[in-house]
């Protein structure tokens, strides 16, 4: 081999040698980025409470002296445990809670319905039974209240045919006062007690009350206005607060985060993280909050810098969605966010007696235009945050 082709030779693989350098640090240079590690500050929450079924009923139209209305529930789970609890909806708009003595239950969770608790009450069950077959509701209950009544409830479908069931946000948040959270009660596989071939008995103190009934016919049926769901979703979004907020970690670039049952979407822009959708598993469907733009980290926003932009929570397509808008407003170190659920509930609807229903009571997809969450944000001068949160009712109705 002449010197030549020799040089030739070392010119080439000293040329391929540095443009592997040159690509190595490369590769090691997106290495960092990629890998660098970020934190992303993200007000919202949604908390489950997990329910196996769940029956509303209403006698406001022949009332006791003390109560108007029983909501029976059964849960089966770590949180509560399992048993039966019998809700009683009093005149005063409060509420008294029986339950089984095997449940373990949170006071302040019941604080939410109407006017607000006003005492739970351990009880024996004599009768404690509820059921949901193709054909309707099966149940009997039997106890005694605070005043030593004994309270007897019997309902026992026996249509012939099959029921047809939909999906609905229930409006029990209407009745709060002082929310301290945004109610979700997602009914899945909805429907109203028929009046025809029914066994009915609500009874306190052997004194019989007349269920209130639906003033409309539904599936050209006539229905009772008591109603039921064996599959409900029970949520709560962004429940006041008072304390420090943790921060979501993650590396730039990466597409989620996995959080406990959470499941956090990032959009990036350069290497600014935005959050484009929160996913909450449970054992009745995936319940999401989307953001229109994505909601930014607050880490991020600048000094008197305004956002605003629009969500929407869903799950199963038969409950349909809620949907509204928010604000942020920062200046040096604080952040003020306001969320409204101003567009409401937006049901799926199916068939012309469920579109005459929520047209007729619009109560049904308005009540969520009267809630208004506040949030004041602090950040601390060694990076965390404070978070102080609230929710309030507007008095008013919002128009389309």
């Amino acid at each position: 081999m002449t010197k030549k082709k020799l040089c030739r030779i070392r010119t080439i693989v000293m040329v391929l040698n540095l443009m592997l350098v040159i690509m190595n640090n490369s590769y090691a240079q997106d290495m960092i980025v990629n890998n660098h590690s970020i934190k992303i500050i993200f007000p919202f929450s949604i908390e489950i409470d997990p329910m196996e079924k769940l029956l509303l009923i209403n006698f406001e139209k022949d009332p006791d002296s003390l109560y108007l209305g029983f909501e029976p529930q059964v849960f089966d789970d770590t949180i509560n445990g399992t048993g039966y609890l019998i809700i009683g909806w009093r005149t005063d708009k409060k509420i008294d809670v029986y339950h089984q003595k095997s449940l373990k239950l949170d006071s302040l969770k019941y604080s939410i319905a109407g006017a607000g608790l006003n005492k739970m009450i351990p009880v024996d069950m004599e009768i404690a039974f509820y059921e949901v077959n193709d054909f309707g509701v099966q149940a009997h209950f039997k106890f005694q209240d605070m005043l030593a009544r004994e309270v007897e409830i019997l309902i026992i479908e026996k249509n012939k045919s099959k029921r047809k069931p939909f999906g609905l946000l229930a409006p029990m948040g209407d009745a709060a006062t002082n929310p301290t959270s945004l109610p979700m009660i997602l009914l899945h596989d909805f429907y109203f007690v028929r009046r025809n071939n029914t066994n009915i008995k609500v009874s306190i103190n052997d004194k019989s009350h007349k269920l209130d009934n639906l003033p409309i016919p539904m599936d050209w049926q006539k229905m009772t206005f008591t109603r039921y769901s064996p599959k409900p979703l029970i949520a709560t979004l962004n429940p006041e607060y008072n304390g420090e907020l943790d921060a979501l970690k993650t590396i730039v670039g990466q597409s989620t985060i996995q959080k406990d049952n959470c499941t956090y979407e990032i959009e990036w822009i350069d290497q600014n993280a935005s959050i484009k959708s929160m996913s909450l598993q449970n054992n009745i469907h995936l319940l999401t909050i989307g953001f229109s733009p994505s909601f930014p980290n607050l880490n991020t926003i600048p000094s008197n810098a305004k956002y605003k932009g629009k969500f929407t929570i869903s799950g199963h397509e038969s409950v349909g969605s809620i949907s509204g808008e928010y604000t942020i407003q920062s200046d040096k170190g604080t952040v003020h966010i306001r969320m409204v659920p101003s567009k409401g509930w937006n049901p799926k609807i199916t068939k012309f007696s469920t579109w005459f229903l929520f047209t007729v009571a619009k109560v049904f997809k308005k009540w969520p235009t009267t809630y208004q969450w506040d949030a004041e944000l602090q950040k601390s001068s060694d990076g965390s945050w404070h978070m102080q949160s609230k929710w309030i009712r507007t008095g008013k109705i919002l128009k389309d």
